[in-house]
């Protein structure tokens, strides 16, 4: 249980009621990888029930802009700035260390709100898209496969930073199976749902969420050695637009959900 927690803590800003006696540090945070796809599943959940109440007061284009920034919310705009500074430094064209450094700098540059603002329309034009058949199942799968990426990311890379940082705790105490077994829960999980959402259409969504994220993984290791807090919320934020993205491409080739 209170792996669970520190999963919601980690990924949401929900205020959530805990116990005083209960003491969640790095073991908790640790053990609560498992638990990223589970949160994906009730994040994914409050916002299709979200987008199903606007969608009935609301054209599409306004009520997708809703469902994003509430997406958004969820997580404090964790996955967001993660993001931004990930694009400052991957697309700064410096050595490894230099790059380190762009990204733990809280300011945003060009490159940053241009990524920020591409990725954001995308997520908003896809959700808008969305045919009324499969949208929430859409928007389940989308949540869900950002927070699943997360898995595979922080167990496929190392961590990056020399001096460690806030993400290093889940590469901690960590042998190769361990960080096996978690990846392919998170993968068992994405593929398993994709199917009972979507059949084929979201089991392809569901492949090319983890072949996108791959790439990712090898883009970040080529750039800085690994992954940092930054670079997983960029996988987060990647993955949630390639797998909406697929659907709607999926429908406009005339397949059906």
């Amino acid at each position: 249980m209170k792996a669970l927690i520190a999963a919601l803590q980690f990924l949401t800003v929900l205020p959530l009621p805990v116990p005083a006696n209960w003491s969640i540090g790095e073991r908790e945070l640790r053990r609560s990888v498992l638990f990223f796809p589970v949160v994906g599943l009730l994040m994914g959940a409050a916002v299709a029930a979200l987008d199903l109440g606007l969608t009935r007061a609301l054209p599409a284009a306004p009520a997708a802009v809703l469902v994003v920034l509430a997406l958004l919310l969820f997580s404090g705009g964790l996955h967001m700035d993660g993001l931004a500074d990930t694009a400052d430094g991957f697309l700064s064209s410096r050595p490894r260390e230099r790059i380190l450094e762009i990204m733990k700098d809280s300011r945003s540059g060009p490159m940053a709100i241009a990524v920020v603002t591409c990725v954001l329309a995308l997520k908003m034009a896809v959700v808008a898209s969305l045919p009324e058949a499969g949208r929430w199942q859409a928007l389940v799968l989308m949540v869900l496969a950002g927070r699943c990426v997360l898995v595979v990311q922080m167990n496929a890379l190392p961590y990056a930073r020399p001096d460690g940082g806030l993400a290093s705790v889940f590469r901690k105490d960590k042998t190769g199976p361990r960080r096996g077994i978690e990846s392919v829960w998170a993968c068992v999980v994405l593929g398993l749902a994709a199917w009972l959402l979507l059949a084929l259409p979201g089991l392809v969504a569901a492949g090319a969420v983890v072949l996108t994220i791959l790439l990712f993984c090898l883009h970040s290791y080529r750039k800085i050695g690994g992954f940092t807090g930054d670079t997983l919320g960029a996988g987060c934020e990647i993955s949630e637009a390639a797998a909406g993205l697929c659907v709607v491409a999926w429908t406009h080739a005339g397949g059906a959900l």
